[in-house]
C-alpha cells in the first residue's frame, strides 16, 4: 500500500528543534507568524553536550521567558581552572549586559523545554518528523518548503521562508550545496556521566593538561578537559580538541580515560561509578557554512557553526543566533515587495558578522596558535600566574564583556575585537 501524501503550509518551516530552531520558532510565533517547528526524533531525546550554559545563554533564556529555577538546574558561580600546576576560582564577570551566573541542566529535557516554550508562544511543534529534501521553485529556483516523512506518510511543508536549524550535518544546507569551510575550526568532544559523592560547590571546571595519550613523547594538546555538575551527585565529565586547517589523530575516548585516571581517586570518576558510554561530537565552529542566507533558506546554530572556537560552548550562540534569524524574518515578511524583502532577509549574514565575526576571527588565531605545542605549553603553563592576564583569558573564553567598562580587561578585548575584521 503507497504511502499517502500531505501538505501544509506555514508563513515559516523551522527544521530542528534544538536551541537554534526553537528559539527561532518561539520568537516568530511571539511576532504572530505561523511556524512549524520540525523534528526528527521524539521529546525527551539526549544531545551530546557538555550541558553547561554561560551567561550569554543566560540572558536568551531570560528573554524567553524560561523560568531558570526549580528541578533540573544547577547554577554556577563561575569557571575553576587547573593547570598542571595551579588551580584558580574565577567568577562569572558582572557587567551591565549579562548575568552574573551560569547555569548546568543536560539536554535529555533542555531541548525539550526549549521546545515547550516555543509551542506556548504559538508555534506548532511536530515530532518524529524528518526533513528528507527541499521543494524548490523551478522557475526561480527559490526554496519553497521541504518534503519530509511522518508516521510512514510522505508530507510537504510549504512556507515563503525555511530556517535550516538541523545540526552540524545540516540536510538543509547541504540540499542547498552549501559545505563547511575547512579553514574554520574544528572540535571533537566527548563526555561520560557519573554518579558519585563528590560535592558541587558552584564551579565548572576546566583542565588545560590534556596530554595526548598515544605519543612516546607526550603533547600537551589544544583543548581541556571538563567537569560540570548536573545536579544529584550526577556530574558530566567529558574532553575537547579543537584544530584548524588539519585533523588531529587522537582518539579522544582513550584521551577521556586517561585523563580521568588522573583525576582524584576519591572523586570516583571511574568506570564503577559511570552511568552510560562514552558519547562524542563534532563541534564545527566559527561560521563555518556561508552564507547564512540565500534562496529562501536561512541557517542557524550548529547548521551554520555558531559555536565558539575558544571554548566549544554552541548553546548561547544558537540561542542567539536563532533570535537573530527571526527578528530579520519578522522584518522582511512585513515588507510590501518581494525585492524588498530580498533585501532585508541578505541583510541577515550581515547581522551575524557584526554579532560574531571580529570574535570568532579572534577565536581562529588563537587556536591557529595553540596547534604550536611550545605555545599550547606556554599558555597553558602561564596564563593563571598574572591576575590580569587570567581575567582577560576568562573574559575572552567566555565572551562576556561590556562594551562601555573602564576595566583594563574589558579595554583590551574590545580593543583587540575592534582593530580585527571578520573574515
Amino acid at each position: 500500500m503507497a504511502a499517502s501524501h500531505t501538505e501544509e503550509t506555514a508563513d515559516v518551516v523551522v527544521v530542528g528543534a534544538g536551541p537554534a530552531g526553537s528559539a527561532t520558532a518561539y520568537h516568530l510565533a511571539r511576532a504572530g507568524l505561523e511556524v512549524l517547528l520540525l523534528e526528527k526524533a521524539v521529546f525527551p531525546r539526549d544531545k551530546v553536550c557538555g550541558d553547561g550554559l554561560s551567561p550569554r545563554a543566560v540572558k536568551e533564556l531570560l528573554t524567553m521567558g524560561v523560568r531558570l529555577q526549580g528541578p533540573g538546574w544547577v547554577r554556577t558561580r563561575g569557571l575553576r581552572v587547573f593547570d598542571g600546576r595551579r588551580r584558580i576560582e574565577m567568577d562569572w564577570p558582572d557587567t551591565a549586559g549579562f548575568p552574573d551566573y551560569g547555569l548546568v541542566r543536560t539536554r535529555q529535557d533542555f531541548d525539550h523545554l526549549l521546545a515547550g516554550r516555543a509551542q506556548a508562544a504559538g508555534a506548532r511543534l511536530l515530532e518524529g518528523t524528518k526533513v528528507t529534501g527541499v521543494v524548490t521553485d523551478e522557475r526561480t529556483d527559490r526554496v519553497r518548503g521541504v518534503v519530509a516523512r511522518r508516521d510512514d506518510a510522505r508530507y510537504t511543508y510549504s512556507a515563503p521562508l525555511v530556517v535550516a536549524a538541523d545540526g552540524a550535518s545540516s540536510r538543509i544546507a547541504v540540499a542547498m550545496g552549501l559545505q563547511q569551510r575547512k579553514d574554520r575550526p574544528l572540535g571533537v568532544g566527548v563526555r561520560r556521566y557519573y554518579t558519585t559523592g563528590r560535592e558541587d560547590d558552584g564551579y565548572i571546571e576546566a583542565w588545560l593538561n590534556l596530554w595526548d595519550p598515544a605519543r612516546d613523547h607526550r603533547a600537551l594538546l589544544p583543548g581541556y578537559g571538563w567537569i560540570f555538575p548536573v545536579g544529584n551527585g550526577v556530574w558530566n565529565v567529558g574532553v575537547g580538541t579543537l584544530t584548524v586547517n588539519r585533523r588531529l589523530d587522537v582518539d579522544h575516548r582513550a584521551l577521556l580515560e586517561d585523563w580521568s585516571r588522573g583525576l582524584p581517586a576519591h572523586w570516583q570518576f571511574d568506570e564503577d561509578h559511570a552511568t552510560g558510554a562514552v558519547r562524542g561530537h563534532a563541534l564545527p565552529c566559527g561560521m563555518n557554512r556561508r552564507p547564512q542566507y540565500t534562496r529562501g533558506v536561512l541557517l542557524t546554530g550548529d547548521a551554520t557553526g555558531m559555536i565558539n572556537p575558544l571554548s566549544g560552548e554552541g548553546i548561547d550562540y544558537a540561542l542567539e543566533s536563532g533570535r537573530l534569524s527571526a527578528e530579520v524574518i519578522i522584518q522582511a515578511l512585513a515588507r510590501s515587495t518581494a525585492a524588498q524583502r530580498e533585501r532585508a532577509l541578505h541583510t541577515y549574514p550581515h547581522r551575524l558578522q557584526d554579532a560574531f565575526g571580529g570574535y570568532f576571527t579572534v577565536g581562529r588565531l588563537v587556536v591557529r596558535s595553540l596547534g604550536n605545542p611550545h605555545v599550547m605549553r606556554l599558555i597553558a603553563t602561564n596564563c593563571l600566574r598574572a591576575r590580569i592576564v587570567r581575567k582577560t583569558m576568562f573574559k575572552l573564553w567566555a565572551n562576556v564583556t561590556d562594551p562601555h567598562s573602564k576595566d583594563a580587561a574589558d579595554r583590551v578585548i574590545n580593543a583587540v575585537l575592534k582593530a580585527i575584521p571578520a573574515a
